[in-house]
């Protein structure tokens, strides 16, 4: 492999979850390429794209998928992959009732492999290059009306510490518009309760500063005040929210705090972190914000995908162009 590939940023660690796990091998042991590429190109994402570990996770996810279904046709090279076998494993996804967006989202994967393969000259042609992808569309993101917020969002009946630590969360939530790993991975030394802002990396490491108003700053401050030294028991620890044991909350466990408060306060719609997520942007934009802050804050870097926030209901529609038209 070539040597310029791989020294990792020394400001940005990753922990063992993070980590690509070995490809090359059938779960039985066997090798089925002896051609190491395959581990190869998931280091290369992680150390010269710098993507994130769940994205990385989905890369290796879909490489497995599509070397499953490549065993039985007993290939020996990487070189040996045709267009006609990524045809084929298509239209078997397909088969198996995966939707076109997972699929276009597979076959995006193996782009990305075959032209890593292709500039470290193990192929001399892509076989993905001649692929019509499917047409992933894109639905419309879910998400809270104001008042499903407010519910969402009211004071726990029960004042005990970690009550209280979930509140703070939620309405921090809500506030930046930070995604959940953002979230519960966020460092102590990351909120400035003074200036009202939260400091997050993102994807690709990526620094941005967030605001947030006066009602998170309360909830926040009584959390670290007084709930948050009550969880850690004399522990330390350098992130804000916090377990018993002083590490930070999983994110499968916040969405499960998340549908619980959910169904407490009387919320029937399915609901989840990205939820509250889809909904501080929705509200921004209908109340006046620019299209653009609203990308800085999510961290989004494409405006594109931003823009799937600025669906509007006809009715406001309707009253916008009464409002506004000469002839309305």
């Amino acid at each position: 492999m070539n040597n310029k590939r791989g020294k990792p940023a020394d400001n940005c660690p990753r922990s063992d979850r993070d980590r690509p796990q070995p490809l090359s091998s059938s779960p039985d042991g066997a090798s089925f390429f002896s051609e190491p590429f395959l581990d190869q190109f998931l280091q290369y994402l992680t150390l010269e794209r710098r993507l994130a570990g769940n994205t990385i996770l989905a890369y290796q996810a879909d490489l497995a998928s599509f070397l499953d279904f490549l065993r039985p046709k007993r290939l020996t090279s990487l070189a040996q992959i045709e267009a006609k076998h990524l045809r084929a494993y298509l239209d078997h996804c397909h088969g198996q009732g995966i939707s076109n967006r997972s699929n276009a989202r597979r076959i995006s994967s193996l782009r990305a492999f075959f032209k890593f393969l292709l500039a470290e000259k193990t192929i001399d042609t892509d076989p993905s290059a001649i692929l019509d992808l499917p047409k992933p569309g894109r639905p419309l993101p879910k998400v809270l009306t104001i008042p499903e917020v407010n519910r969402l969002l009211a004071p726990p009946a029960n004042d005990n510490s970690l009550a209280l630590r979930n509140n703070a969360m939620l309405h921090l939530l809500y506030a930046t518009g930070m995604r959940v790993s953002e979230l519960v991975n966020l460092p102590l030394a990351g909120v400035n309760l003074m200036g009202g802002y939260v400091r997050v990396f993102g994807k690709g490491s990526k620094e941005r500063l967030i605001p947030f108003g006066e009602a998170a700053r309360e909830y926040l401050k009584v959390y670290t005040q007084e709930a948050r030294p009550r969880i850690l028991k004399k522990k330390g620890s350098d992130f804000l929210f916090v377990t018993g044991h002083g590490k930070p909350m999983t994110r499968l466990r916040f969405w499960q705090i998340v549908q619980q408060i959910a169904r407490l306060n009387g919320i029937t719609k399915k609901i989840s972190p990205h939820v509250l997520r889809h909904s501080f942007a929705t509200h921004l934009l209908e109340h006046g914000a620019d299209l653009r802050s609203v990308q800085m804050m999510l961290g989004h870097a494409d405006i594109a995908t931003t823009q799937i926030y600025t669906h509007v209901d006809s009715n406001r529609l309707k009253s916008s162009h009464q409002k506004f038209h000469p002839r309305g």
